[in-house]
């Protein structure tokens, strides 16, 4: 399994991470097998959100780490928090400190390795974040911190406030999902694909040294299902079944290893709940695609160059 720098620090984790946004389906039996499954395929990192399952799936991850083989050292866990469901984003002071102090007694664990502020509050107070930020990490509850679903002014807006470097941005990119590849190729054009929808996020993320976190690596569309095995895609998954016979690996694995390919070290959120697929996954972390390689699932897509 492939490792990642996380942001510009000596802090390494797997390429591949597993998120648990859906673990509240599982029992802790079948939760803690999940975990196993991930830690001995190679993956180390955890990615959770308070909001996930209604709080259920950190309940259940919380039980299923002690059934487990996994100790709590063995593994990094971040958390995401600011959203009230249904209401409002809050960035608020305290509405912060409740979300990680949630998350830990939900999860049973002393401290999150990272946290993310879930997606952009129109109304948040940097000065209220960075307030935040600075009891979260002197109390030890979390150790490093970052953003999920931010563009650059938004990310510079918290940054230029707090303490601490943000070292993460947690964004939606996959082979079906490539607009922050579109924009920078079909720069100076007028063609739909040339619309800069995120504030250029790639190379800012680059040149600040910010790990990506691609969500929903096999999804197209925004939770509009996956591209895997589906007949809307056929030219695609064609693509992906001649590597994956290429490589011995499945076609998630390809799919995984693409966005791995690319040189800003992005690290992969998985969501599947399946041991086998998990494993399956996993094994993206270890393969290496050539350059045309790259290209050619980015045509299989539909995509072309101008």
């Amino acid at each position: 399994m492939k490792q990642r720098y996380i942001g510009e620090t000596n802090w390494q984790a797997s390429a591949i991470a597993l998120g648990i946004m859906r673990m509240n389906s599982l029992t802790p039996e079948q939760a803690a097998k999940s975990i196993d499954t991930a830690y001995n395929s190679g993956i180390n990192f955890i990615d959770s959100a308070d909001i996930y399952g209604g709080g259920d799936s950190e309940k259940v991850f919380g039980a299923a780490l002690k059934q487990s083989s996994v100790k709590r050292d063995d593994i990094y866990i971040q958390s995401k928090g600011g959203i009230v469901p249904g209401k409002q984003y809050d960035f608020s002071k305290q509405h912060l400190i409740d979300a990680v102090d949630g998350s830990l007694k939900r999860m049973g664990v002393d401290y999150l390795d990272s946290f993310l502020l879930h997606r952009p509050d129109p109304l948040m107070e940097p000065e209220e974040v960075a307030e935040a930020f600075d009891e979260l990490q002197q109390t030890g509850k979390v150790r490093h911190f970052g953003v999920s679903n931010f563009n650059p002014q938004q990310f510079l807006l918290v940054q230029e406030a707090v303490g601490q470097r943000l070292l993460i941005n947690q964004l939606q990119f996959s082979i079906m999902h490539t607009s922050m590849i579109d924009f920078g190729l079909h720069t100076n054009m007028t063609d739909t694909r040339s619309i800069n929808h995120d504030g250029g996020l790639l190379e800012f993320s680059r040149r600040m040294g910010v790990t990506i976190q691609a969500w929903s690596p096999f999804q197209y569309g925004t939770f509009a299902g996956t591209f895997i095995n589906n007949d809307k895609f056929p030219e695609l998954n064609k693509k992906l079944q001649e590597l994956a016979d290429k490589y011995s690996v499945s076609r998630n694995a390809i799919a995984a290893a693409w966005i791995l390919r690319h040189p800003a070290d992005i690290q992969v959120m998985i969501g599947t709940m399946n041991p086998e697929h998990i494993a399956d996954s996993a094994k993206g972390g270890d393969v290496d695609l050539t350059k045309q390689e790259w290209y050619d699932i980015y045509f299989a897509a539909g995509n072309d160059l101008p």
